[in-house]
């Protein structure tokens, strides 16, 4: 009973430190991200040379999602996380630097430096929270992705009081490089203990033998058209309203609102779905409703019915992302080298999905481009089958399977 009593607190422990981990890491990124035109003022860029400053961010990001595998293989999900968090740290230093004295160079390096961090971070405190989520034998990790929004918000209002009340974009990145030291080196010391990673003779960890796996890549593809899907109303749902409906920014802005709100309602309340339904049934019930929402937002006719749809489209696209990163880790032994792969194929989608639709709204209008998110969403829905478990791997979401048997 006493040794139950101990693990059920060590649980609960590394339970809270990963869900300080994903919203801090949400906090510091939307603190910054959320004040984008005063970096322009500050660097006295245009709106062109800031879409390239901000590609640094995107260069670093891509960069670290590889590198995490090997890193979180050898360190361990707690060190790699505090290596990630102290990299992103230095990384706002750069920038915070760039912004007091002006000078573009330091600020570029500090968004890449930025970058990399974060991509390491996302890696290791997923691998992180997919331990947890196994050793509890409960769902989880849709809970910590909706930690991670409720970060993204908090950082959003950060910066939008920060602006409003005329603090420096400078003064507020460096209290975020004091912040994010102090909390995540108490943070990491309640994950729990690192498991040696196996031998190559022992089925190997290594990020490249991950990469030819058939079930991994196509994980990767279900997370793609989700994070496609989520992606582009991040990006364009608010544009649409005010360009597709002729509506007022402050409209634009409650749909972006309602999307990230239901985005988040779905996380945090998804995990009870997934254990009574199974991922394969939840995931393809969500790429339904944001299928339904995708629709009523682009052909709606109406700024209700958009608006409407802009909830829909949030709910439906909230799981993909999470339960992905879960079936990435089913197998503990390979999952940083897993999860990598997976978060490297998502990643793309959120770097490529934005601008694809920004070139095509050009000619087309924004409605019209946003159809090709449909596509995206069928694809995922197409590889809705790979998150079932395999083998006799067994997880909070769904019953083990004969080792013969395949994903539906």
């Amino acid at each position: 009973m006493r040794r139950e009593l101990v693990v059920t607190t060590e649980l609960r422990r590394a339970r809270n430190a990963v869900v300080v981990a994903f919203a801090v890491n949400g906090l510091a990124f939307a603190s910054f991200i959320s004040r984008t035109p005063a970096i322009a003022d500050g660097l006295g860029l245009t709106t062109a040379q800031l879409a390239l400053m901000l590609l640094c961010l995107s260069v670093g990001s891509v960069a670290g999602l590889p590198l995490a595998g090997p890193l979180v293989a050898r360190l361990g999900p707690a060190r790699s996380v505090l290596v990630a968090a102290l990299t992103e740290t230095v990384g706002l230093a750069l920038l915070a630097t760039g912004l007091l004295t002006g000078a573009v160079l330091p600020a570029a390096v500090g968004l890449v430096v930025t970058g990399l961090g974060t991509g390491v971070w996302d890696v290791a405190m997923n691998v992180a929270g997919a331990e947890v989520e196994q050793r509890r034998g409960r769902t989880l990790m849709p809970r910590l992705h909706a930690a991670f929004s409720v970060g993204t918000v908090t950082g959003a209002g950060i910066g939008a009081a920060t602006a409003a009340t005329g603090v420096p974009l400078a003064a507020q990145v460096l209290g975020v490089v004091v912040l994010i030291p102090i909390v995540m080196t108490v943070a990491v010391r309640g994950f729990l203990p690192s498991v040696p990673a196996p031998t190559r003779a022992e089925g190997g960890t290594g990020v490249l033998a991950a990469w030819r796996e058939p079930r991994t890549l196509l994980i990767g593809v279900l997370v793609l058209g989700f994070a496609f899907t989520e992606g582009s109303a991040n990006d364009w749902i608010a544009y649409a309203l005010v360009e597709g409906y002729g509506s007022s920014e402050t409209v634009g802005a409650i749909a972006f609102g309602m999307f990230v709100t239901a985005m988040t309602v779905g996380r945090t309340f998804g995990g009870s779905a997934l254990e009574r339904f199974g991922r394969v049934a939840v995931l393809r019930a969500a790429a339904g409703l944001a299928l339904v929402g995708l629709l009523l937002v682009l052909v709606g006719g109406s700024v209700p019915v958009a608006l409407a749809g802009a909830l829909l489209w949030g709910l439906g696209a909230s799981l993909g992302f999470p339960v992905g990163m879960s079936a990435a880790a089913d197998d503990p032994a390979r999952a940083a080298a897993r999860v990598s792969v997976v978060s490297s194929v998502g990643y793309t989608a959120f770097l490529a999905g934005p601008p694809l639709i920004g070139l095509l709204a050009q000619d087309a209008g924004i409605l019209r481009a946003l159809f090709v998110v449909l596509g995206a969403l069928l694809v995922g829905l197409l590889a809705t089958g790979a998150a079932r478990p395999t083998g006799t791997t067994r997880t909070p979401a769904e019953p083990a399977r004969p080792a013969a048997s395949a994903p539906e």
